[in-house]
């Protein structure tokens, strides 16, 4: 008779699964859920707001849904509400700010989008001087800069003027203080330092071996930011997007200063919504009007939150 000898059987190995339950993942989720409370609560309470007529808002059960729902205060705010003199809503806001934040956002990150690749891929003497000083401006306070803008815009307009009139004597005098443009030079010069930071790091993480390649081959500056790195950058180019439409769209400082009533942004109109009180202060149309203004920053974030993530997990913000 053969020999039979017992076979062990060795038991699971590895760490032992957590338990679902767990002290550690009650405190996680527990915590994450206070702070999700703390950002949507006051966004609840504005969309039932919104909803809502002045009687039922006087009933003072800011928690609780419409029992009527309308939609009125929605199209007061957007195109009957009071901004000062005018009583157009935000309608003449929202067109202003469209026409800031789409050429801002274009020249920003188009030029910073070069400057980063040539500071991570075609060093010159003198880049690392360059990309400290302008790293260094980023974290110069605006206000500081705000009356040598001023006077910058001014002398800037002055100067165009008097060549226009110097070839045509009855050329209108041109005006950057005041006007949309200014305005879009103030938020393109300004974007540059953080988004050439941006680019210049996310260019670095890009391996070596495909820009020599691409030299080896015969490609040039251009060829190579048009063939190579632009096609591999559509992240980044969204977190720049992102950051720009926000920081913009949000702005309130620069579009009062720097522009006129006739050519207010959203935000400033909003401010003058919520602060012009005319008879009864109408707390729907000022919650409408703050959710009107802040719609597109959520679109596009929404819309391009997945390569939002893709990006700073790229090396975005790597150092």
């Amino acid at each position: 008779m053969a020999d039979t000898t017992a076979t062990t059987f060795e038991g699971p190995s590895g760490p032992k699964p957590k338990r679902a339950f767990s002290s550690t993942n009650i405190i996680i989720y527990g915590t994450l859920f206070v702070v999700c409370l703390y950002y949507l609560l006051p966004l609840y309470v504005m969309i039932m707001t919104s909803l809502k007529g002045m009687p039922e808002i006087r009933l003072g059960n800011i928690f609780g849904p419409p029992v009527e729902m309308t939609f009125e205060p929605w199209v007061k705010a957007w195109a009957e509400a009071c901004t000062g003199i005018n009583c157009d809503g935000l309608s003449r806001g929202f067109s202003n700010s469209i026409w800031i934040l789409v050429p801002s956002v274009f020249l920003s990150i188009a030029i910073a989008s070069v400057n980063g690749y040539a500071l991570a891929n075609w060093k010159f003497k003198g880049s690392e001087v360059f990309f400290t000083i302008l790293i260094f401006g980023a974290f110069i306070p605006y206000q500081v800069m705000i009356y040598p803008i001023v006077i910058l815009l001014r002398e800037s307009g002055d100067g165009i003027t008097n060549v226009m009139q110097f070839f045509w004597e009855d050329a209108p005098r041109f005006r950057l203080m005041g006007s949309l443009w200014g305005l879009v030079i103030v938020h393109t010069i300004f974007g540059m330092p953080i988004l050439t930071l941006l680019f210049r790091n996310y260019f670095t993480s890009v391996p070596e071996d495909l820009f020599k390649a691409a030299r080896v081959d015969g490609a040039r500056f251009w060829g190579i930011y048009f063939r190579i790195m632009l096609p591999m950058s559509l992240p980044i180019f969204v977190v720049a997007m992102i950051l720009q439409v926000t920081g913009i769209w949000n702005d309130f400082l620069f579009g009062v200063i720097y522009t006129k009533p006739e050519t207010y942004p959203m935000t400033v109109q909003l401010n003058n919504i919520v602060n012009s009180v005319q008879g009864v202060k109408e707390y729907n149309v000022n919650m409408a009007a703050t959710l009107l203004t802040g719609l597109v920053p959520l679109i596009i974030y929404f819309a391009s939150g997945k390569l939002f993530v893709r990006g700073i997990a790229a090396g975005a913000v790597k150092g």
